[in-house]
């Protein structure tokens, strides 16, 4: 088989995909199924026996899940003779986590993505990680086709899936195939545009099957009804192909396949296939339907970014010859090779050993080497360009989100936003003598992860770590102490709370300081007033007159937000305000930058303490499937739990319960819902949103604060 190194694909036969879903929908057996059919890999990886090839980490191997995404390159010629591109195709793959605890290795692989494939569970439709990943890919526009997995398991049902993805999610669907039977009997699927059958024959691998033309006589009406429902969903977005079909005149496959692509690409339409990939069968079909339906780089629209010297917008080509542009979308600690950065190369083209600029942070960065990755192996390259998502060994100021690109025609593109940490622990080393170690590890991990803060507590001098879950942090200590052989001790889990301000006020800082010789003089007035949710700390410079002169403003700046990191009340992160600096007086030779960062620091504090501020805590979207006798028991915890119960759902033979709780009140949930329920229910949470904390519980925490 020829190395990836020495096939030139054309950028129009290039498909950037990644695989979403909930979590235990099927992502990485899907993944491991795409890699055995493209000839990337010889032996079929299983989760339940730990020998996949994109879930790599030990602990992804131990628990069966996902915890990093992983990128690949695959080669894939349709086999289908409809197919509209009978040459090979190249297939960049990223295989995404379905745990909501590693949501920003979601975040991020999308947003450098063309396409995505969308795995749902069969038996239990769409979920809340479904529709948490479904918004993320809205968000960044990419076109998707949906996979209805595990169409063999024991309450699998097509048909209600499809009607939950119209439900949930608002998504207009294209049927491709019906399946062949269902549960223990599901052997094949139906192509509806194609008329033909394709029956998977007992070979264990799925690589054997039979393509017949036409349906079989027991499913030819459905399938006739399905597909000509399907021709009307594609006709309707195009008018060429509208008037042709009212004119009674069927359009060819090839035209219709045309247009659904065209559809897909504009997120008009998600064509969806049915199929099993456990058990090999429904694969292939979906490995044409990525080259059928989802965008090349050339189709995407072109680049947009903001010139950081004229902030004027411009635009990048996808094409080699353009001037190069990047993104860096994932920084990963390599053990082999150190620090290496995968980008996702937008336009123009760079060879390894080169220089390129990051607009970003305004830095020149020379690129080491070149890599294809493949999971956790890399093969090196001299060269990438447009369309491309390669690794780079050797870039030492990028980080995750920032644009490398041609010095001479600068440009930088849209970041990527991640979500704030909601739980935190202190954690300190066993050995006084670690603790180098352990602050270098630390700084690593949180390199690799934006949504992994670090932070030392003034008071106690104890470093706290924070991030999306308790999973997230066991985590990452678990990889403290095997990747970088530091052993820590941890505290228990501390719920991130914040404060905020409810109302306008002024406050008021003056930092006088006389000593013989020179003084330190600063003095400023400032208001805040409260935010939306989830709006951040501004600040507003409202000075006329020059009553501050312009070099003091910074410094009152960071002087705000260094005290507002640190908490006002209860010392938690302060959010949601603006603080806008009205006022102040200078002296012509006392004044100082530091002087002025004093002051902006004690007139916040003054100002928030006049401005009514609260305490919010976080709150949690909680779903739980439990059997219908015990669901009046579950719903009796969760309302001791101060949660909303939202409604409950049918799903099989279960029930389907979905509240909004705080996270405070989740400790040992599981723990919890196995005594409640013998252990026949399952929950799954994520973040939901921050509100203010009941006056009882507030005045407690600021009496015992973490």
């Amino acid at each position: 088989m020829a190395t990836a190194v020495s096939k030139q694909i054309p950028l129009d036969r290039v498909r950037n995909i990644g695989v979403i879903a909930h979590i235990d929908a099927g992502k990485t057996t899907t993944t491991e199924r795409i890699l055995f059919y493209t000839g990337k890999t010889y032996k079929i990886g299983d989760i339940d026996e730990g020998d996949t090839q994109m879930d790599w980490m030990d602990q992804e191997r131990e628990r069966g899940i996902t915890i990093v995404s992983a990128a690949t390159t695959a080669f894939w010629t349709p086999v289908l003779e409809d197919a509209n591109i009978k040459e090979e195709c190249r297939f960049n793959i990223i295989d995404t986590p379905g745990h909501v605890d590693f949501t920003a290795e979601v975040e991020r692989s999308l947003r450098v993505l063309d396409g995505g494939i969308i795995v749902l569970d069969a038996g239990s439709g769409v979920q809340s990680q479904t529709e948490t990943v479904w918004r993320q890919a809205d968000k960044y526009k990419v076109p998707r086709i949906a996979l209805v997995n595990k169409m063999d398991v024991l309450g699998a049902d097509f048909m209600a899936t499809i009607k939950d993805v119209h439900e949930k999610l608002g998504a207009k669907t294209c049927i491709m195939a019906l399946p062949v039977g269902v549960e223990n009997t599901f052997k094949g699927i139906a192509l509806l545009l194609e008329r033909k059958t394709i029956i998977w024959q007992g070979d264990e691998t799925g690589a054997k099957y039979e393509v017949t033309d036409g349906f079989s006589e027991d499913m030819k009406d459905a399938c006739e009804v399905e597909r000509s429902k399907i021709i009307e969903s594609i006709v309707e977005t195009d008018e060429a192909l509208m008037e042709k079909y009212l004119n009674g005149e069927e359009p060819s496959v090839s035209e219709l396949k045309t247009a659904l692509r065209k559809a897909t690409i504009d997120n008009e339409i998600v064509p969806v296939f049915p199929g099993s990939s456990l058990r090999n069968k429904g694969v292939q079909p979906l490995l044409d339907a990525v080259v059928d339906f989802l965008p090349s780089p050339l189709d995407i629209t072109d680049t947009i970014g903001i010139n950081p010297n004229t902030k004027e917008e411009e635009t990048r080509k996808p094409d080699p010859a353009a001037p190069f542009v990047a993104l860096a979308f994932k920084i990963q600690a390599d053990p082999h090779v150190g620090k290496l950065t995968y980008v996702r190369i937008y336009s123009g083209k760079v060879t390894s050993g080169s220089y390129v600029y990051n607009a970003s942070k305004g830095e020149r960065e020379r690129l080491g080497r070149l890599m294809l990755m493949h999971a956790n192996t890399r093969e090196e390259v001299s060269e990438a360009g447009a369309g491309e998502i390669v690794g780079i060994v050797g870039l030492k100021a990028t980080k995750t989100g920032d644009t490398l690109c041609d010095e001479s025609k600068p440009i930088v593109l849209e970041s990527i936003d991640f979500p704030d940490p909601v739980i935190s622990l202190a954690i300190e080393p066993k050995t006084k003598a670690d603790q180098e170690k352990l602050d270098i590890a630390l700084g690593r991990l949180a390199e690799e992860d934006p949504t992994f803060k670090i932070k030392t507590n003034q008071e106690t001098g104890q470093t706290v770590i924070a991030g999306m879950g308790e999973l997230h942090l066991e985590i990452l200590v678990d990889r403290l102490r095997r990747e970088f052989k530091v052993d820590a001790t941890t505290g228990a889990p501390q719920v991130a709370y914040r404060e905020t301000i409810t109302k306008e006020a002024q406050g008021e800082g003056k930092f006088i300081r006389q000593s013989g010789g020179r003084g330190q003089y600063g003095h400023c007035v400032l208001i805040v007033t409260p935010k939306p949710r989830g709006e951040g700390v501004t600040f507003t410079n409202k000075i006329v007159g020059g009553t501050i002169p312009r070099e003091f403003i910074n410094p009152i700046e960071k002087g705000v937000r260094e005290a507002l990191e640190n908490g006002i009340i209860a010392g938690f992160n302060m959010v949601d305000l603006d603080v806008a600096v009205v006022d102040g007086s200078f002296h012509e030779v006392d004044s100082s930058e530091m002087s002025f960062k004093i002051a902006g620091s004690m007139a916040v504090q003054d100002a928030v303490k006049n401005a009514n501020p609260v305490v919010l805590e976080p709150i949690m979207k909680v779903e739980v499937t439990t059997p219908e006798a015990n669901m009046g028991d579950i719903i009796g915890d969760l309302s001791a739990r101060r949660a909303q119960i939202g409604g409950t759902a049918q799903r099989g033979n279960a029930r389907v319960i979905t509240a909004t709780v705080p996270l405070s009140e989740l400790s040992a949930y599981s723990t919890a819902i196995r005594s409640l329920t013998a252990g026949r229910a399952s929950y799954y949470m994520e973040p939901s949103h921050y509100q203010e904390l009941p006056n009882s519980l507030a005045a407690k925490l600021l009496k015992n604060p973490a």
